[in-house]
């Protein structure tokens, strides 16, 4: 069967016994939508009966909640490639002026459906028809869609452990209401929105009759989370929210606000009534009640939502579903197309790897070569440029001085340093001088590399971005690992002080900077296990670009 790019689920299975169907009807969707999956709750609704169905308001319950934490749950377990949308507008405590009419008007939604699926179960084969088209109707009642768009009937395979569980739950099914508020607060980083995200929201949105407060961390607050470069932008992860809400409730005033510290305007907004937290962040939640009582304010009610379980944890992961497992998950990967690179040969492939002092570039650099690819370590070649008869040799002690000689005529490096540590003129001064000539033997040893035969260069250099070396490499990787680690390593390993570690990590691009220009991010933060887990997974995804270019020529 043909796939649809957006599709909406209209659900008519009562709440209580939605939870055992959800997996296999998502099953189900997953084989038809390939990108966005709206999921439109009507409890009862009934498609085959005498007259056709209008959409009416549905009181939020407690059952909602639960089903709405099973769905995500269960969308990132069998559908994790569909971004998948719960719409509450509803789902309402308080109707607006307007009656039992939650739809006004067609709400548009940030991408156009094309095609309409529903759980609902036809008796007779002869109805299939009708329900199709009163499927349609309904639909475009509730969303703008096209005016044919596609209905299909979905028939999940219940085992036979879910027919029995299906059944009992039919008999257990209660509607206790759910207890709303005027204004509801949350906060989070709200990296990359995933499945907790969205229960997150989802269930802030059911507790909202109103506004919807969200504070987004920034700047400060980001700095101790794993992997924090990889952060999204605080106006992207903006954008992303303001999208996802407006296509999940309009009709809430959202607000959003940046996070320097943990409270916020939780702390001084008289209006809030409800702080939504997990059983990880609740602490947080009864801090902000503490401050609220110290600054004459109500406690907020706390409204505790259960975790989301991630399936596909490995040992370095949270087994909760959280954005720093899908950081680090990024790792290895392509997170940003490579530029263009036509006036290169096709072959070999340049890889430019760059890193600070202390990221473990060339480790991942020896698995590289060790994996089949050519090493071009720049720093070897960096005291290449400095032998007597090189041509930086002369132009630098012209620079800088004679007295930087040795006895057997070499330049002293480690006195050429103390020259320009500190002087960005005096060190500018010396990198035009070697860094040209540098870029020069790479060249040279790329074009060698080509007439031998060789499909992947590694060029391992620290100062590759800072050096404009780009353009003669086709990707650019970059290590990474957090400044406290890359000191520890640094005096571990070059017996300085941590001052000194510091100095020379301040006087590098910071690791945000360089990934800024990358394509593929790694970090040898783990265990070397992981570490070569990453390489290979790099390394295997890597060929798979080369062949797709090759076949591309």
């Amino acid at each position: 069967m043909s796939m649809f790019s957006t599709g909406v689920l209209v659900l008519t299975s009562p709440l209580h016994i939605l939870p055992l169907r959800i997996a296999p009807v998502l099953s189900s969707a997953a084989q038809l939508v390939e990108r966005t999956l709206y999921v439109h709750f009507h409890p009862g609704l009934n498609l085959g009966g005498g007259t056709q169905p209008r959409p009416v308001f549905i009181q939020p319950v407690v059952d909602l909640s639960t089903v709405i934490s099973r769905l995500y749950s269960n969308a990132a377990d069998v559908c994790g490639h569909l971004d998948v949308r719960v719409l509450l507008t509803n789902i309402r405590a308080h109707p607006t002026t307007v009656p039992n009419c939650p739809f006004p008007a067609p709400q548009p939604l940030l991408h156009s459906p094309d095609v309409v699926l529903t759980d609902f179960a036809v008796q007779d084969p002869g109805q299939s028809l009708q329900v199709k088209q009163w499927l349609q109707k309904y639909t475009g009642h509730c969303y703008a869609c096209g005016p044919s768009l596609p209905s299909v009937l979905l028939q999940p395979q219940l085992t036979r452990l879910q027919q029995e569980e299906d059944g009992q739950s039919r008999l257990e099914g209660k509607a206790e209401p759910l207890q709303t508020y005027s204004d509801v607060v949350v906060g989070g980083t709200f990296d990359r929105l995933h499945g907790a995200h969205k229960t997150l929201l989802s269930i802030s949105c059911l507790l909202a009759n109103r506004r919807f407060l969200i504070g987004v961390c920034d700047d400060a607050m980001l700095k101790k989370k794993v992997l924090n470069e990889l952060i999204e932008p605080y106006s992207v992860r903006v954008q992303r929210l303001r999208e996802f809400l407006h296509d999940i409730k309009p009709v809430l005033e959202v607000e959003i606000v940046p996070l320097d510290d943990p409270f916020g305007p939780s702390i001084t907004d008289p209006l809030l009534q409800c702080i939504v937290v997990s059983e990880e962040t609740k602490k947080g939640g009864e801090a902000v009640n503490k401050k609220r009582i110290q600054n004459g304010l109500p406690a907020l009610v706390l409204h505790e939502i259960q975790l989301l379980k991630d399936v596909h944890h490995t040992e370095t992961e949270e087994e909760k579903i959280s954005s720093s497992s899908l950081r680090s998950r990024l790792l290895g990967t392509l997170i940003s197309p490579p530029k263009d690179s036509s006036h290169l040969p096709p072959l070999p492939y340049v890889i430019g790897l760059a890193g600070g002092s202390g990221s473990g570039k060339s480790s991942i650099a020896h698995q590289l070569e060790a994996l089949g690819a050519l090493r071009i370590d720049c720093d070897i070649l960096g005291h290449e440029v400095y032998q007597p008869g090189a041509a930086a040799y002369h132009r630098v002690l012209e620079e800088f001085g004679t007295d930087l000689l040795n006895e057997n005529k070499t330049i002293n490096r480690r006195a050429l340093g103390r020259k320009v540590f500190g002087n960005k003129e005096r060190l500018k001064a010396l990198t035009d001088i070697v860094w040209p000539e540098i870029a020069l033997l790479t060249r040279s040893r790329i074009h060698s590399a080509m007439e031998e035969g060789k499909q992947v260069c590694v060029v391992d250099a620290a100062v590759l971005l800072e050096a404009g070396w780009t353009d003669f490499v086709h990707e650019v990787w970059v290590t990474i690992i957090p400044e406290e680690e890359a000191v520890s390593r640094i005096t571990e390993r070059d017996g300085v002080t941590t001052e000194d570690a510091l100095r020379r990590l301040q006087s590098q691009w910071p690791n945000a900077k360089q990934v800024e220009h990358a394509n593929v991010v790694l970090s040898t933060l783990w265990e070397p296990e992981i570490t070569r887990k990453q390489v290979l997974k790099a390394w295997n995804l890597l060929q798979k670009r080369i062949q797709q270019k090759e076949e591309g020529r």
